[in-house]
């Protein structure tokens, strides 16, 4: 009888450790996952202003103050008769 006593005891014993083994394994892992959702909701958050600029630029595409400032920064053409000032200390 004693032994049935000790043995419930032991075996009460080792369930209550595989439940709180069990439980902070899986509060790291939770905590894992909400971290990694935090870091996915920044670059969805990125991702929609990024968007938003492209966006804008699509709408304004065809207006010829866009065409006329990409022409001057990226291809170096200027308006005739314009000055154009070059900075050598750059």
């Amino acid at each position: 009888m004693k032994i049935s006593k000790l043995l419930k005891k032991f075996f009460i014993v080792g369930v209550i450790i595989y439940i709180s083994v069990t439980f902070i394994n899986q509060q790291k892992s939770i905590n894992a996952y909400n971290s990694q959702q935090e870091i996915l909701r920044n670059k969805i958050k990125e991702q929609e202003e990024y968007k938003q600029t492209l966006l804008a630029t699509k709408e304004n595409i065809s207006s010829p103050e866009y065409i006329e400032e990409l022409a001057r920064e990226k291809l170096d053409m200027y308006l005739p008769n314009e000055k154009v000032y070059i900075d050598v200390n750059k």
